[in-house]
């Protein structure tokens, strides 16, 4: 203890420097981890946290019994896998095209064109989706009946919005990700290009050879760090594309609208917090797991 206050007074202004971080993180992540507790009981808003009656472990036991925690991590999964190797190589495939082409002006139009959907909010893109695709005044189902087929109620039927909420979030995330690679790209010197030209290398082979074995620690890190949220998934994206539609839920369900429900529509606060809880956790595993397979394999591309 003596030694941290002697260290404390030393370098007192880089402790005041990150106070204000400090404190935020308190506040705003440890301090509402009391309500953890809520997953252990049968909340009652006439008990309140700690009056509620407490009930252990039933609210995970009704959520393993019932199937419902396994379809909601098996869609949060796979969902967020899909989000994480198309959205990343889609990317990667972006960055090398929009690298190697010589007109700048065209260069500039087609990245400021790809990056616009960033900005877009996720209520504009539920937006969109429901005039592609409602029944009555849909645009696809608009063009069906011109072409004299039968109209198909997209909001009944499971099967197609797995791809709709890919190609969505796909769509939205690609200009960001692709400035992402395109700096990763921008770093790797013009000498070995130049050596391998005088080599006689085509494009191709440059391309092969050297900028996606250089882009490999960029690509590896990206994913890891998107790894660390394969539990967590897009609410806004689910939520304003799907919104509170029972008859898709066996498809698009995930345990962040689930909890959305539990806890604000159903007000359901233990189920709720017994299904965050399971996120979290399950969440920390993973990331520890995958980033001690990838210490194994390459030591250099772990997180820690």
């Amino acid at each position: 203890m003596r030694e941290f206050f002697k260290e404390l007074g030393k370098n007192r202004t880089l402790f005041l420097m990150i106070l204000p971080a400090l404190l935020f993180f308190i506040v705003f992540s440890y301090i509402p981890m009391v309500g953890v507790y809520y997953a252990f009981t049968n909340f009652s808003f006439d008990g309140g946290l700690f009056g509620s009656p407490f009930v252990g472990l039933q609210n995970f036991k009704f959520l393993f019994e019932s199937g419902a925690l396994y379809n909601l991590t098996k869609n949060t999964v796979l969902y967020n896998l899909a989000f994480i190797f198309v959205g990343n190589i889609l990317q990667l495939v972006c960055a090398v095209f929009l690298s190697e082409m010589v007109g700048k002006w065209f260069k500039k139009t087609t990245q400021s064109i790809m990056f616009l959907p960033f900005f877009i909010s996720f209520v504009l893109v539920g937006a969109f989706v429901y005039n592609l695709f409602n029944f009555e005044t849909g645009a696809v189902n608009t063009l069906l009946r011109e072409l004299g087929l039968q109209p198909y109620d997209f909001y009944l039927h499971t099967a197609p919005w797995k791809y709709i909420i890919v190609f969505f979030n796909v769509w939205k995330g690609l200009g960001y990700g692709t400035v992402i690679y395109l700096a990763a790209i921008m770093g790797i010197s013009d000498e070995y290009h130049e050596a391998a030209k005088i080599d006689g290398a085509n494009i191709f082979k440059r391309i092969r050879y050297i900028t996606l074995p250089l882009l490999r620690p960029t690509f590896i890190l990206l994913i890891l760090l998107s790894l660390g949220g394969i539990l967590k998934g897009q609410f806004d994206l689910f939520w304003q594309i799907v919104g509170n539609n029972g008859m898709l839920y066996d498809a698009t369900d995930i345990i962040d609208t689930y909890v959305y429900r539990s806890l604000a529509i159903n007000f359901d606060i233990g189920m709720g917090t017994a299904a965050g809880l399971f996120q979290s956790f399950f969440g920390f595993v993973l990331v520890v797991t995958v980033n001690w397979i990838v210490r194994k394999v390459q030591k250099d591309y772990a997180l820690f």
